[in-house]
């Protein structure tokens, strides 16, 4: 009989054990979801000023159209992107885009002195900031979580309920490159 006890015991402290583990995981995920989520709504911020600042530079650099279609589709498969890997890859090409659209402008001093252009371009800085601020509390929140995935014995509790590690936000080897303007 005292077998008995001894045995539903430790039953019990093991089920504890791993209902605590799992609540852990699932304040852990939802926070990486949330952070997820502001990196997201950044995202689409700068997704909805990048037409109003193409079409202010269009009308200084009209020839530019490879730049223009380029940003666009950028564009297009950043508001596609369903997977937080997809939307990475995609902010990946904007950026590239931007910063050759950027280049561009800086050849064209009466658009560097137009209000409406400073303005975009303002807002266009401060969503790159408020980007990476949120890209960074993402990374923070997802090292957090893979750190926790990866440690006994919370490997075991997240093994069972198919809790896996997740990606970094990482800057694209293209962004490392100083866009080039030809003329």
């Amino acid at each position: 009989m005292k077998k008995g006890w001894i045995i539903v015991g430790v039953i019990l402290v093991l089920l504890v054990a791993v209902m605590s583990q799992y609540n852990n995981l699932i304040t852990l995920e939802t926070n990486v979801d949330a952070k997820w989520a502001q990196v997201e709504n950044q995202l689409q911020r700068r997704a909805d000023l990048i037409p109003n600042l193409v079409n202010t530079v269009k009308g200084y650099a009209s020839h530019e159209e490879r730049v223009f279609s380029e940003i666009a589709a950028a564009r297009s498969r950043l508001l596609a992107a369903g997977d937080p890997s997809e939307r990475m890859e995609a902010n990946n090409s904007l950026d590239s885009a931007l910063g050759r659209l950027l280049a561009i402008a800086e050849s064209y001093p009466e658009l560097k002195a137009d209000a409406s252009f400073v303005r975009l371009q303002d807002e266009l800085a401060g969503t790159e900031n408020r980007i990476a601020v949120e890209r960074m509390r993402y990374n923070e929140s997802v090292e957090n979580w893979n750190r926790t995935v990866r440690r006994f014995p919370t490997m075991i509790v997240a093994g069972l309920f198919g809790k896996q590690a997740r990606p970094y936000f990482e800057a694209a080897e293209s962004a490392k490159e100083v866009p080039k303007v030809q003329f």
